[in-house]
């Protein structure tokens, strides 16, 4: 009996102890982004295998909530505030629109952006190596010269193109930013410029329409989530209206593009849960430098340069990633 009452009361001391111990704690972070659910989904998972390789799982010791704006732009401040009131530590943003949309609203929780071009020209930190403030997180590429990388490129496929038509989103900060270097690097590789600019998916079949009537002799696309959600459309468009273009994704030219040099998306959203999981455990945004990309790769459709009519160089196909037939 002494026995049996000894383990009761270890057991109910046991008990008490449990019950005054607080539970661990579940993190909340929130995504934020300027496309659809649907599309960015893979982005999305991308996040999640980073934070679940890192111990984070959802709906264990992590809890996310997700806004997307479907390109709609001026919906992104009411998508900031309802993720406020979520009361997130850690908010996750996909591109440059969402990430200005935060900077604009003054939040000042910590902030991962991923796939901004040049985070530093828009505002967002004081350096790559000391951010200074709430915002790290990881670029796409900072430097100009990269577009002009590119660029060299389109002028191997098309070298007697003599008209570049460029598309642009106004809506998009870094197309704004960046539209003195880029018209300069264009000129500079011999190149007159029709410039293309789409805020809708109306507007893109208005924007290829007006790139045929200026004569463009090929495209570039720049890197843009409404260019991205209708990346097949694009492709359609392109092959039409008989434009050879350039993009920065792979994704375009698995959707049918002719051509895209630029970083791997999949592994800069993954990347992404190591900031988070650090912010998670103590670390403040200001003191994780910006991460540029390391590896760049060039995939080509060999379908669709045929349907053009163009004879890809073999040392370029040598050179490609990927070769799409």
């Amino acid at each position: 009996m002494k026995r049996r009452a000894f383990l009761l009361a270890v057991g109910a001391l046991a008990a008490e102890r449990a019950q005054a111990q607080p539970a661990a704690k579940v993190a909340r972070v929130a995504y934020l982004s300027y496309g659809t659910a649907e599309t960015e989904g893979s982005f999305r998972r991308a996040v999640n295998e980073g934070l679940r390789a890192l111990g984070w799982i959802d709906g264990r010791n992590l809890v996310i909530e997700e806004r997307y704006a479907e390109t709609r732009t001026e919906d992104l401040p009411r998508l900031v505030a309802d993720l406020l009131r979520f009361k997130p530590d850690v908010i996750v943003c996909f591109g440059p629109t969402p990430a200005m949309a935060l900077k604009n609203a003054g939040v000042d929780i910590p902030i991962v952006f991923v796939v901004v071009w040049d985070p530093i020209r828009l505002g967002l930190a004081k350096s790559l190596a000391q951010p200074e403030g709430n915002f790290t997180g990881l670029a796409t590429a900072v430097s100009y010269e990269f577009f002009g990388k590119q660029l060299d490129l389109l002028r191997e496929i098309v070298p007697r193109a003599s008209r570049l038509a460029t598309l642009t989103n106004p809506g998009n900060p870094l197309h704004v930013t960046g539209r003195d270097h880029r018209l300069k690097q264009i000129r500079e590789h011999g190149f007159d410029v029709v410039e293309l600019q789409a805020t809708t998916p109306e507007e893109l079949e208005k924007a290829f329409r007006e790139a045929a009537r200026q004569k463009a002799d090929a495209l570039y696309v720049s890197g843009d989530t409404l260019a991205y959600e209708h990346r097949q459309r694009i492709a359609e468009l392109a092959l039409k209206h008989r434009l050879p273009t350039l993009f920065l994704f792979r994704a375009h030219v698995e959707a049918g593009g002719l051509m895209s040099y630029g970083t791997d998306l999949m592994e800069l959203y993954r990347r992404a849960g190591g900031y988070v999981d650090k912010i998670l455990k103590g670390a403040k945004p200001a003191d994780l430098p910006i991460e540029q990309p390391t590896k760049f790769e060039l995939v080509i459709n060999l379908n669709t340069a045929k349907a053009l009519g163009l004879t890809i160089p073999k040392e370029l196909l040598l050179r490609a990633d990927e070769v799409i037939q």
